[in-house]
C-alpha cells in the first residue's frame, strides 16, 4: 500500500515538472555545468520509510543546505551561550551572501546567512581546518546515514571563486567574530558546501531533526533535542533567506535552501522532505522546489502549524476479536501522516488476516489526504481477497470508498458479527 503515498507524490512532482523559469547559480562555474532538467523528491516518515519520485538518486552539491547542520552542531558541542555570542538569531532581510553584520552588536545576524554560517564554521572546536571538516562531514553522514562525498571540482570552483565570503571572512575577523584564520575557515566551508548528497539523503537528515536528532533508518542519536528545537526555530525564521514569510505562511515547515538545487524542510515529528532542482528564483530557492513543497503542504495538509494534535493522532490498538479478523483503531486528528501510518501497517500485516475493521470512531477530525490513503486502502484490500470494514457512527468518511460499498458499521462489535456470518 506504499503504492499510495507513491501515487501522491509522483502526481505532485509532475504537476510542476514542466516548469523551466529560474536560472543555475552561474556564479559558481561547476554549478553552471549541471543538467536544469533534474527534478526529485523524497519523503521520509518518521520512522525511517523512503518515499521518491524523480531523479531522487542523482547526487549534488549541498551548498547552503549545511549551514543548518553545522550551526547545529556548534549548538552541539560548544553550548547555546558561547554560539549565541558571536551569531544571532534574527532574520536579515537582505541577500544570503550580503557583506554586512548588525549594526549594534557586529555579528551575523543568523547561522542561515554566509556571515552567519563562517562564523559557525569557526565555532566547532578542533586543532586544525581538517579536524574541523572531519567532525562536520562526520555529523552530515551521521544525519544522512552513509557516508558522504566531497565533490572536489565544486570545492575548487567555489574556493577560486570565493572573494565576496573572504571579504565577509576578514569583515567578521575584524570585528572579533573569528578568531581563526579566515582562509582556513573558508576552506572547510568550501568543503562542508561541496558534499554530496541525494534527495533522499536530504530526507533522512529531515527526519533526524524530525525526531529530536536520532536518526530513523541507524537509530543512532545524532544530537540533543535541545539542538534540534532551537536549530528548526533558525530556520522557520530565516532558512528561506529573505522569502522567509512568504515559505512560513505558505509552506509552515522549517526549511533550509541551497544554491544546488536542494531544498530540506522538516514536518516536527512526523516528516522529512528533500526536494532537488537546480534552476533558482533571484532569492537563491529552487523554483520548482518551492513550488513542489507548497503543493505538498496544501494538498497533504503538512503546515505545521495544522497539525498541533498529531502528537495524539492514528493507531490507539490493534487487536484481532476473531481468527482471520483485525481491528485497527485510530483516535485524534487523523492527517495524511497518520493514515500514512495506518495504511502501511495494515499492508505489513496484511497475511495474518481475512478481514479488517478500521475504528475511526474515536477521531475527531480527518483531513482530505487521509480520506484519499484509506479509500485506496479499501480498493487495495478487495483486489487482494480481503474484506475491509469501517466502523464510523459519526460518518467523517463520507467520501471514501468504504463508504459507497455500504460497509459502514456503527459500533466495532456490529462489524464483528458482519465478518463472522461471511
Amino acid at each position: 500500500m506504499a503504492l499510495l503515498v507513491q501515487e501522491y507524490l509522483d502526481r505532485i512532482r509532475a504537476e510542476h515538472a514542466d516548469a523551466a523559469d529560474g536560472a543555475l547559480a552561474d556564479y559558481i562555474p561547476e554549478l553552471a555545468r549541471v543538467d536544469p532538467a533534474g527534478f526529485g523528491v523524497s519523503l521520509s516518515s518518521s520512522d525511517g520509510f523512503v518515499y521518491e519520485s524523480g531523479d531522487a538518486g542523482v547526487e549534488f552539491t549541498i551548498q547552503s543546505i549545511s549551514k543548518a547542520f553545522t550551526y547545529a552542531l556548534a549548538l552541539d558541542r560548544i553550548g547555546e551561550v558561547a554560539v549565541d555570542a558571536r551569531i544571532g538569531v534574527e532574520p536579515s532581510g537582505e541577500a544570503f551572501n550580503e557583506i554586512s553584520v548588525d549594526e549594534t552588536t557586529r555579528m551575523p545576524k543568523n547561522p542561515m546567512i554566509n556571515a552567519g554560517a563562517i562564523a559557525a564554521v569557526s565555532l566547532i572546536p578542533a586543532g586544525s581546518a581538517d579536524e574541523r571538516f572531519a567532525l562536520i562531514h562526520d555529523f552530515y553522514s551521521a544525519c544522512a546515514g552513509r557516508r558522504l562525498d566531497l565533490d572536489v571540482d565544486v570545492y575548487e570552483s567555489e574556493k577560486a571563486t570565493g572573494s565576496r565570503n573572504r571579504a565577509i571572512a576578514y569583515m567578521l575577523q575584524s570585528f572579533g567574530v573569528l578568531d581563526d584564520d579566515p582562509d582556513e575557515v573558508l576552506d572547510v566551508y568550501y568543503r562542508q558546501c561541496s558534499l554530496r548528497v541525494t534527495t533522499t539523503d536530504l530526507a533522512r537528515m529531515a527526519a533526524t531533526l524530525a525526531r529530536g536528532g536520532s536518526n530513523p533508518m541507524t537509530g543512532r542519536r545524532v544530537t540533543t533535542s535541545a539542538v534540534v528545537k532551537r536549530t528548526l526555530s533558525v530556520m522557520v525564521t530565516c532558512g528561506m533567506y529573505d522569502a522567509a514569510g512568504d515559505w512560513v505562511s505558505a509552506v509552515g515547515m522549517p526549511a533550509k535552501s541551497g544554491v544546488g538545487g536542494g531544498i530540506v524542510a522538516v514536518l516536527p515529528g512526523q516528516l522529512g522532505i528533500g526536494v532537488y532542482s537546480p534552476l533558482l528564483d533571484d532569492k537563491g530557492n529552487s523554483v520548482r522546489g518551492v513550488r513542489l513543497c507548497r503543493s505538498l503542504s496544501e494538498q497533504l495538509g503538512l503546515h505545521f502549524l495544522a497539525v498541533s494534535r498529531e502528537s495524539r493522532a492514528a493507531m490507539r490498538a490493534v487487536y484481532e476479536p476473531l481468527e482471520g479478523v483485525r481491528v485497527y483503531e485510530t483516535h485524534g486528528d487523523l492527517s495524511f501522516c497518520g493514515a500514512e501510518q495506518v495504511v502501511r501497517t495494515v499492508d505489513r500485516e496484511m497475511r495474518g488476516f481475512d478481514v479488517v475493521i478500521l475504528d475511526v470512531s474515536r477521531v475527531d477530525d480527518i483531513d482530505d489526504a487521509a480520506r484519499g490513503l484509506l479509500s485506496g486502502m479499501s480498493k487495495i484490500l478487495r483486489a487482494q481477497g480481503k474484506t475491509g470494514y469501517v466502523v464510523d457512527p459519526g460518518g467523517i468518511m463520507t467520501d471514501t470508498e468504504a463508504e459507497s460499498d455500504g460497509v459502514r458499521f456503527r459500533t466495532v462489535d456490529d462489524a464483528v458479527a458482519a465478518a463472522s456470518s461471511r
